[in-house]
């Protein structure tokens, strides 16, 4: 299972604390989803998390989360940042920019979808899953507010599982933590989960499938790929494989 976190500057704990306190307890992984934590100029960038993934025997994905006023900027950043990075998000909260995520090939999550004031509809539900965009469902307002703005929250995110879960729409679970401090173990994120109406396995799909967009993205970004069914190099699968999948060697003799 992977979180999803802010590191320095957006959030208060570098990606090494996160990535010390995640191992500790139980995670496979992290996606850092804070773009300059894992961009500083002059460095190298992927030495600096293997040297992590290494030292703490986690996985550490270098993500980015879009945050935009309107549409057509966040449709600019989103076509920037694509190539680089395994693990894209967009925050939305207004109607317009959660539409623009759900429907974008090039989104892999949908944050924060109802933070400010946007609604949540069973049109994006479907538009979601035709273009597989998970939709977040944030535990850390639950795990940190208190009295009315908890209240809000807690019906938001049960209204948003009975659309998503109608409509069978992809999802992402996490507490969207900014410190290492408020990063909590899976087993307490199911037990709030079961608490809010959500199965145990529920939470663990969503944990779970921060690990299945970035193995699925890394592969997409890698230069063996050419396009879905298409990769270079010689395949060493057995034919019903082959047939079962449709892979072919690109500029290789058909069979």
């Amino acid at each position: 299972m992977y979180e999803a976190v802010h590191a320095y500057p957006d959030g208060d704990s570098t990606v090494a604390r996160f990535a010390e306190t995640a191992a500790r307890m139980g995670y496979d992984g992290i996606v850092v989803r804070t773009r300059a934590a894992t961009s500083d100029p002059g460095s190298n960038v992927s030495s600096d998390l293997e040297a992590l993934r290494e030292e703490y025997g986690i996985d550490v994905v270098a993500g980015v989360e879009v945050q935009s006023d309107d549409r057509s900027s966040a449709s600019g950043s989103v076509g920037n940042f694509r190539p680089e990075f395994p693990v894209l998000s967009v925050r939305g909260g207004s109607d317009g920019l959660n539409r623009f995520a759900v429907e974008s090939d090039r989104v892999d999550v949908l944050s924060r979808p109802t933070d400010r004031g946007g609604g949540f509809n069973h049109v994006l539900a479907k538009a979601a899953r035709e273009h597989d965009v998970h939709v977040e469902f944030d535990l850390g307002p639950v795990l940190r507010e208190s009295g009315g703005k908890r209240v809000k929250v807690l019906s938001r995110l049960r209204k948003l599982r009975e659309i998503l879960d109608h409509y069978d729409s992809p999802y992402v679970v996490s507490a969207n933590a900014r410190s290492h401090l408020e990063l909590r173990a899976p087993r307490e994120l199911c037990a709030v989960g079961e608490a809010i109406g959500f199965s145990h396995e529920a939470i663990r799909k969503g944990l779970d499938a921060w690990e299945t967009i970035t193995d699925r993205n890394r592969h997409r970004l890698s230069d063996a790929f050419v396009e879905p069914g298409v990769r270079l190099g010689r395949y060493e699968g057995p034919v019903s494989d082959r047939e079962e999948y449709g892979d072919r060697e690109a500029g290789g003799d058909s069979e």
